[in-house]
């Protein structure tokens, strides 16, 4: 065989030699995030009424979300700005704002009424 011919050769044995390989695949594992992975088993929403009670609930909501990691800390600052607006306007006496507030940002974040 000629030089030329035998580098082809070689070069296909050298890939099929790779095929009957028997080492096992490496399997990535994504880092844990979360810092737990379920809402505590006492959770419970606050209550209350009006602006107090639905921004209270809102803010115990984003607390465990963040905690179980299903919101990053950047999302967390913003939900937390417009929570903060809304507690403003109902101490001002704007109940009705403050809960359209909150239910503006609920609905801007993928989150229920």
């Amino acid at each position: 065989m000629t030089p030329a011919k035998l580098l082809p050769a070689a070069f296909a044995a050298l890939c099929l030699s790779a095929c009957n390989s028997t080492q096992p695949a490496a399997v990535a594992v994504a880092p844990a995030v979360a810092t737990r992975n379920v809402t505590p088993a006492g959770f419970r929403l606050p209550e209350g009424s009006g602006c107090t009670g639905a921004i209270d609930r809102y803010r115990a909501i984003m607390a465990n979300d963040i905690a179980m990691g299903h919101v990053n800390q950047g999302v967390y600052a913003t939900i937390e700005g417009e929570i903060d607006a809304a507690a403003a306007a109902c101490s001002a006496g704007r109940d009705a704002q403050a809960v359209a507030l909150v239910r503006a940002s609920k609905a801007r974040h993928g989150y229920p009424g």
